[in-house]
C-alpha cells in the first residue's frame, strides 16, 4: 500500500464521506504509517442508515431465499478472487501474518458460500396435530433490522459470520466495525454490493464508540449481534434489555489447554504454540492458560519456553514471520502491565516478558511471546490480556487439571491432550465450555457448527451453522386446517 485509503460509509446504497471527527487506522508494525483515514459517522448517519434498512426490509424479506443466497454466492466469489490482495491489506492493518490474513479472507468466502446455499436446506418443521384434518407447521420469519458490532481481531471473518446469516434469513443490517480495522470492512461491503445486494439491505458506519452507542440505543433496531470485550457486551445487553431487544454477544475467554502425562508430546507442544501465539494471541479462543500434570510438566515447559523464545516475531507481511504485533499501543501497554503485575504476584517468567528496546520491534506494537508459571493465584490466571501470554499451573492428576480448567468465570473454549479415551470422555463431561478440542488447539471455528461460549463468555443463541437462525429468525407456529370436504 502506497497511500492511505479514504474512508467512506455505506448508507442506502451510496458511499458517503463522514462529517464527524477525523479517524484513521495505522499499521501496527510501523505506527507512523496511516492505512486508512477519513471522518467518522455521526448520530444522524445512524438515523439515516437505520431508515434505509427499514425501507429495504419488506422487499428483501419477500425475496426468495435462493435469490438472496445467489447474492451471497456471488460475493463469495469476489472475496475469494481478492484473497491475496485483501489478505495482505488485513496483515498490514491488523497485524496477523500474511498467511493468516489470506486464510481469514478465504474463510469469509467460505462462510458466505455456506449461507448462500441455505435455500437448499430445511426451512421449517411439521408436527402432528391431535385434531383430525389439521397439521401444525413451524415457519420462520426475519427478526427485522439487525445492529451488528464487530471487533478488530477478525476484521472480515467475524463480520461475515454475522452478516451472512442475517441477510440470508431476510433481515437488513446496520454494521459498525472496529474503528481500528475499517479497510477490510469496506472490502466486504463492496463485495456484497457488487454482487447485487439491494440498496439499504446492508449499511456500513465507521466510527468510535459513540456510533456504536447510537446504534445500540436506536429505537428501530430489532436485534443486536456483538463480539468484543465482556464489559462492553454486558453494557449493550443491559441497554437492549430495557427495550426488550434481543442480544447475541460473544465476549471474553480465558481458555485453558490441559496436557496430561500420556499426551502425544510433540502434537501437544505444536498445538499449544499455535493456540497461544497464532494471531499474536488476539483471539477470544486463544490458549491463555496451560495446565500440566506433574509427569510431563518439566519437559513440556522447557520445550515450550525454547519454542516461544525462538518464534520469529516481526513484520507480518514477511514470509518468515511467525508472529506480528498487537493492534495498538494501548493494547501493548496493557499486556505488559498484566505481565508486570503477574511478576509482582510471584509469577516466574520462562520466556519473553520484557519489551523490545531497539530496532523495528521497538518501533511497532510488538509483545514478546511470553510464558509465566504460577505457584500461587495471580490476576493473569483470571483476567484476559488478549495477547501472546500463557499462564501455567501444575496439577497432580487429571481431576485437578480439569478443575483448574473450570477455574474461570469464562467458558468459551478449551483443549485437552491425552491418548486415554476415558480421560477424553471425562473432559467432555466435566469441562464447562462452549467449544472443546481434544488433541487440537483451543482456537478454531467451522462455519457449519455452533460457535459460542458457556458461563460468562456468551449471551443469547450461538453463532454459525444452523444455530444462527435461532437468533436471526423467529418462529410462527401455524395450525393449518382446511374446511369440511365438499361433497
Amino acid at each position: 500500500m502506497t497511500e492511505a485509503v479514504e474512508l467512506r460509509h455505506l448508507i442506502a446504497g451510496q458511499w458517503l464521506s463522514g462529517s464527524g471527527d477525523a479517524i484513521s487506522s495505522v499499521n501496527p508494525t510501523s505506527p507512523k504509517v496511516v492505512v486508512a483515514q477519513g471522518a467518522s459517522a455521526t448520530a444522524a448517519d445512524v438515523d439515516n442508515a437505520v431508515g434505509a434498512a427499514s425501507e429495504a426490509l419488506q422487499s428483501w424479506a419477500a425475496t426468495p431465499t435462493h435469490q438472496r443466497g445467489a447474492v451471497l454466492l456471488a460475493a463469495a466469489e469476489i472475496v475469494d478472487r481478492n484473497a491475496e490482495d485483501w489478505g495482505l491489506e488485513l496483515s498490514i492493518e491488523e497485524g496477523k501474518t500474511k498467511a493468516e490474513g489470506i486464510g481469514e479472507v478465504r474463510r469469509a468466502a467460505q462462510i458466505l458460500r455456506y449461507y448462500g446455499n441455505e435455500g437448499d436446506r430445511q426451512a421449517g418443521e411439521i408436527y402432528s396435530s391431535p385434531r383430525a384434518g389439521e397439521q401444525i407447521l413451524i415457519t420462520r420469519k426475519p427478526v427485522g433490522i439487525i445492529g451488528v458490532i464487530t471487533p478488530f481481531n477478525f476484521p472480515i471473518a467475524i463480520p461475515a459470520w454475522k452478516i451472512a446469516p442475517a441477510l440470508i434469513y431476510g433481515n437488513t443490517v446496520v454494521w459498525k466495525p472496529a474503528s481500528t480495522v475499517p479497510l477490510l470492512a469496506i472490502r466486504l461491503a463492496h463485495a456484497l454490493t457488487t454482487a447485487g445486494l439491494p440498496a439499504g439491505v446492508l449499511n456500513l458506519l465507521i466510527g468510535n464508540a459513540a456510533v456504536g452507542d447510537a446504534l445500540v440505543n436506536h429505537r428501530d433496531i430489532d436485534a443486536i449481534s456483538f463480539t468484543g470485550s465482556t464489559g462492553v457486551g454486558r453494557r449493550i445487553a443491559a441497554t437492549a434489555a430495557t427495550r426488550g431487544v434481543p442480544v447475541q454477544a460473544e465476549m471474553g475467554g480465558k481458555n485453558a489447554a490441559v496436557v496430561l502425562d500420556d499426551a502425544d508430546f510433540d502434537l501437544a507442544l505444536e498445538q499449544v504454540m499455535l493456540g497461544a501465539f497464532r494471531s499474536t494471541g488476539q483471539k477470544c479462543t486463544a490458549t491463555s492458560r496451560l495446565i500440566l500434570t506433574e509427569g510431563i510438566a518439566d519437559r513440556f515447559l522447557a520445550a515450550l519456553a525454547q519454542r516461544a523464545d525462538a518464534l520469529a516475531v516481526g513484520n507480518p507481511t514477511d514470509e518468515a514471520t511467525q508472529m506480528g504485533p498487537v493492534i495498538t499501543g494501548a493494547a501493548q501497554r496493557g499486556i505488559y502491565g498484566g505481565i508486570g503485575t503477574a511478576i509482582t504476584q510471584g509469577a516466574e517468567v520462562l520466556a519473553g516478558g520484557r519489551p523490545y528496546t531497539k530496532g523495528p520491534l521497538a518501533e511497532g506494537f510488538f509483545v514478546a511471546p511470553t510464558v509465566v508459571e504460577l505457584a500461587a493465584p495471580a490476576d493473569v490466571w483470571v483476567e484476559e490480556l488478549f495477547g501472546p501470554v500463557v499462564a501455567v499451573r501444575r496439577a497432580a492428576d487429571a481431576d485437578e487439571a480439569f478443575a483448574l480448567a473450570n477455574d474461570s468465570e469464562f467458558g468459551l473454549s478449551a483443549a485437552v491432550f491425552t491418548q486415554d479415551l476415558t480421560r477424553a470422555l471425562q473432559a467432555v463431561e466435566h469441562i464447562d465450555v462452549g467449544i472443546l478440542h481434544i488433541n487440537s488447539e483451543s482456537a478454531g471455528a467451522d462455519p457449519h457448527v455452533p460457535f459460542g461460549g458457556a458461563k460468562k463468555s456468551g449471551l443469547g443463541p450461538k453463532e454459525q451453522g444452523s444455530a444462527a437462525r435461532e437468533f436471526y429468525t423467529h418462529t410462527t407456529t401455524v395450525y393449518l386446517r382446511g374446511g369440511r370436504p365438499r361433497p
